[in-house]
């Protein structure tokens, strides 16, 4: 139940007393989608899962592509940690569909 200025009012049955809290929502962790080099997953394929997955664009898709396969891994993104399970999921089994070892990891910030 809440007051007059929003704020949440517990009453307590037993005693007749009441307590206001004023409750502030926190921000959800952020966690980091890291794409991983490997030697056998087409450079196409990423550039796929890229688009598709992760809504990127031609241009974004193929940099970050450049990038993991140059630096071994690159961070393709930051979501909330059930965005970025699902994500993750989606294109590993993308993957594994196709016979790629492609590999997806999730780190927090």
């Amino acid at each position: 139940m809440a007051d007059k200025t929003g704020r949440k009012v517990r009453q307590d049955e037993g005693c007749g007393l009441q307590s206001s809290v004023r409750i502030k929502p926190r921000k959800p962790s952020l966690y980091k989608v890291i794409m991983l080099n490997d030697d056998v997953t087409t450079m196409e394929f990423v550039v796929e899962i890229l688009k598709d997955i992760f809504c990127k664009s031609n241009e974004e898709a193929v940099q970050l592509m450049l990038k993991v396969h140059h630096e071994g891994r690159a961070v393709i993104a930051t979501y909330i940690y059930d965005i970025a399970r699902t994500k993750q999921r989606l294109a590993m089994d993308r993957a594994r569909a196709e016979g790629y070892p492609f590999r997806i990891d999730i780190e927090s910030e």
